[in-house]
């Protein structure tokens, strides 16, 4: 048995050395080609640049005046992720906690708009958001996260909650503690590792997302990263130095999120291990 594991080990060390060159890649192509000239990047895209151009950077951060649309993507995604979260953890307890009918055809309400592709959304969404009077507003856009962010945020909690025993409640209950306070002092701290999960995933999809901040901020002052990013791509010619550029700026929040997050997305892995 040992013998044979020791045989495959070399063999899962090279499958996971491919998979993590392929990860690495693009990150690689990203960063590299951020510190080129326009030349260099034409003429050889894997290379290591003759001579680093950090003039780049400084081009980028005037030209997409480059605070003002970090200030937007970073407020859209602290406050739509804080929303999403506020909104589905209490939802989803209660839908557990109090079965019954009406809970049921909420849930799978909620549940039905994960089929939904955004395309056929997009129309309806901007006549809706317009007569609201929701277009051209970050406000407008973080209640579009919101809405679009909740089920996948509520069906992640509800299958969380329904493994956390009744009786810690109910000793909670005994205690003094009503519903909402056993929710908040005992539930919602058992919560975290599904929490850090559900804040990663809608963090990375709402800070990258394109589409959504596209079709409903038209002023150059709301625009986000991925939208002022996008001037660098035009039908005749791509600024392709410019634009790494100003990608390899965009992903450093996201770099550091992880950092930060790294101890608790661990402790997320281990608590469903245990679980399971």
């Amino acid at each position: 048995m040992h013998k044979r594991e020791n045989q495959r080990k070399p063999i899962l060390f090279i499958i996971l050395s491919l998979l993590a060159v392929v990860v690495f890649f693009p990150l690689y192509i990203t960063l590299v080609n951020s510190f080129k000239s326009y030349n260099e990047v034409v003429s050889s895209v894997a290379a290591l640049p003759s001579a680093f151009h950090f003039g780049n950077f400084a081009t980028v951060w005037k030209q997409l005046n480059f605070g003002g649309v970090f200030m937007n993507s970073l407020i859209i995604t602290i406050v739509s992720v804080a929303g999403i979260l506020m909104i589905s953890a209490p939802a989803a307890y209660q839908f557990v906690r109090r079965p019954g009918w009406v809970s049921q055809c909420l849930f799978l309400l909620i549940l039905s708009s994960l089929v939904i592709p955004f395309q056929t959304l997009m129309i309806p969404l901007v006549k809706v958001a317009s007569e609201l009077r929701l277009m051209d507003s970050i406000p407008g856009i973080i209640i579009m996260y919101w809405g679009f962010g909740i089920p996948l945020a509520v069906f992640l909690y509800h299958g969380f909650i329904k493994s956390i025993p009744r009786e810690l409640e109910e000793a909670a209950l005994i205690d003094g503690n009503g519903i909402a306070g056993a929710f908040f002092r005992v539930v919602l701290p058992l919560l975290k590792p599904v929490t850090t999960t559900i804040a990663i995933l809608q963090s990375l999809w709402i800070w990258n997302d394109f589409l959504l901040p596209l079709i409903t901020l038209s002023s150059k002052k709301n625009q986000t990263i991925p939208i002022a990013s996008s001037v660098y791509f035009g039908q005749y010619m791509n600024e392709w130095h410019l634009a790494m550029a100003a990608l390899t700026m965009a992903s450093i929040p996201v770099i550091v999120f992880f950092v930060f997050m790294q101890r608790n997305i661990i402790e997320g892995i281990t608590a469903g291990a245990v679980k399971g």
